[in-house]
């Protein structure tokens, strides 16, 4: 059995993902006891916990603590190893197109602006 970081794949765990599901586990947490105590009070205090999840976790993104699509070289597979790219973007990142970073392009993916011919 492997551990953690002993295998040939990249898990994925960042500050970033870590924050924000350490946040949506307290706020799942606030809304079930909502549910239990029958309480809109701690309906709306759980739903305010999963926005903050969400925030937190997008911030922590662009601020480096994330990761970006697609596997990471080895030495990058520790959670708190920065990611140093997140400053101009990922390429096809949603947060990062929210944030109005745009990474440049991969070659190979460029559409052509010339319109297809249809044979006659």
């Amino acid at each position: 059995m492997f551990i953690h970081g002993d295998d040939d794949h990249d898990l994925g765990h960042t500050v970033a993902g870590w924050s924000g599901a350490g946040i949506a586990t307290l706020g799942f947490g606030l809304c079930g006891l909502a549910v239990v105590t029958a309480s809109g009070l701690l309906v709306l205090a759980g739903a305010a916990m999963l926005a903050l999840a969400l925030l937190a976790t997008w911030v922590l993104h662009l601020l480096g603590w994330g990761k970006p699509s697609g596997p990471r070289p080895a030495a990058q597979w520790g959670w708190r190893v920065r990611d140093l790219t997140a400053r101009d973007g990922h390429t096809e990142c949603l947060g990062c197109r929210l944030a109005g970073r745009q990474a440049p392009r991969r070659q190979g993916t460029e559409r052509s602006a010339e319109p297809a011919v249809a044979d006659a």
